[in-house]
């Protein structure tokens, strides 16, 4: 079975005012709240069951999807009644421990394909799997390198606004159900941290690198960049959609 875990608790505190009425993941792009579009794509790539763990207005979101009948996919829900972080939650859901598990932020707008993100974590070796996406970020200052120890205030090098390179993860993780039992019940956690204790167990974490759209529509930059261009990639970002 392919399942997945939407974890919509967070207060969107970045997103505010909006955020003060509705959700994150309720957030409308274009005509349809962000996580109806993720509902959407996780059924069109064979997923058979999702879970999505509640917290902050959890009652408009559970009231939106219902048991996801009119979606054709089974939704149930965690609803957190304290914070537990952005991996929390996952030490608190049943049946978890019994297969491998795309785990994803309820804020991603993207047309990654979740079921070969899944199908190729659990073909692998990893205790964890991250989509990653490249990104660019435009300094638009000059910048000054120092290069020598005995003279620490001599200029070495100057790159005027120079373009950084960086890898992103996208929000979207795979877990073998062994990585899971690295959250205690109950404890706040957010993702970094399990990934760093799972890197230090030795466990194997791997990378996912995607050319695909993708936007964190947490951030406002991102939110109104996904407002502009949602009419020219909606064909790619609904699959299947009704007329």
């Amino acid at each position: 079975m392919k399942r997945a875990v939407i974890l919509a608790g967070g207060e969107g505190t970045r997103l505010r005012p909006y955020t003060t009425v509705l959700p994150k993941p309720l957030m409308p792009i274009g005509d349809r709240p962000v996580l109806d579009i993720v509902v959407r794509q996780l059924k069109a790539h064979g997923f058979e069951r999702i879970t999505i763990a509640t917290g902050y207005l959890a009652e408009l979101i559970e009231a939106f999807f219902r048991n996801g009948e009119s979606y054709g996919i089974p939704i149930d829900y965690y609803r957190e009644h304290e914070p537990l972080g952005t991996v929390g939650a996952l030490a608190l859901i049943e049946d978890l421990a019994d297969t491998d598990v795309l785990v994803m932020n309820g804020d991603v707008l993207t047309d990654i394909d979740y079921g070969a993100l899944l199908d190729r974590h659990r073909a692998g070796d990893a205790a964890a799997t991250i989509a990653t996406k490249l990104r660019q970020v435009q300094i638009s200052l000059g910048v000054l390198r120092f290069g020598d120890e005995a003279d620490p205030t001599r200029l070495t090098g100057y790159d005027e606004k120079p373009q950084i390179d960086y890898t992103a993860s996208m929000g979207v993780y795979c877990f073998a159900p062994r990585a899971l039992g690295f959250i205690k019940p109950g404890e706040r956690l957010d993702f970094p941290d399990l990934i760093l204790r799972l890197i230090a167990a030795r466990e194997v974490v791997r990378a996912w690198e995607s050319d695909d759209y993708w936007l964190d529509i947490g951030r406002h930059d991102d939110y109104e960049q996904a407002q502009e261009e949602f009419e020219s990639v909606r064909a790619r970002l609904i699959p299947h959609e009704e007329s």
